[in-house]
């Protein structure tokens, strides 16, 4: 999921999907789902990531989502490499795994890789990374560009309906 939001706000059966109200009185994310092995830490999506659903779902019926085959995590990129490579944002989705036969591991993507841009859209992390998936993404051959080792690589990649 996008934009999750760790809480400690009760959710019990039959609640979730309620709203997650800050301190303020404004909703900042609707309540989704509890870990309950982990003494029932809840977690709800961000208030902008359920405006985009919703939407979609208004407008479309259904929600696609662009396929890569891999996972990834969000991490920082060091100054030095931001510098180097005039990359303005501070963070970038790290390459954890690639699935064998995925549009990823065709692109010539590897593990440790840093994406730091999909098409037109800087990649700052994960979150990012699924916002662009969910665009209609899929069967749409893009430009990806990650930061390998201390260079940048750019190469293509075409997205799967997932």
């Amino acid at each position: 999921m996008d934009d999750v939001i760790q809480t400690d706000a009760a959710l019990n059966p039959g609640n979730s999907g309620g709203p997650l109200v800050g301190s303020n009185g404004r909703v900042i994310g609707v309540n989704t789902a509890m870990f309950r092995p982990a003494q029932g830490i809840c977690f709800a999506i961000a208030i902008d990531t359920a405006k985009l659903i919703a939407l979609r779902l208004m407008r479309e019926g259904t929600i696609h989502r662009a396929y890569l085959g891999l996972g990834a995590q969000t991490v920082p990129i060091l100054t030095r490499l931001r510098r180097h490579h005039n990359i303005e944002q501070g963070t970038a989705a790290l390459i954890v795994e690639i699935v064998a036969q995925s549009p990823a591991s065709r692109a010539g993507l590897r593990e440790g890789d840093l994406i730091i841009r999909l098409g037109e859209t800087a990649i700052a992390g994960v979150d990012d990374l699924h916002r662009v998936l969910i665009e209609n993404a899929a069967q749409r051959t893009s430009d990806v560009a990650v930061i390998r080792g201390t260079s940048i690589e750019r190469m293509t990649i075409t997205p799967e309906l997932d």
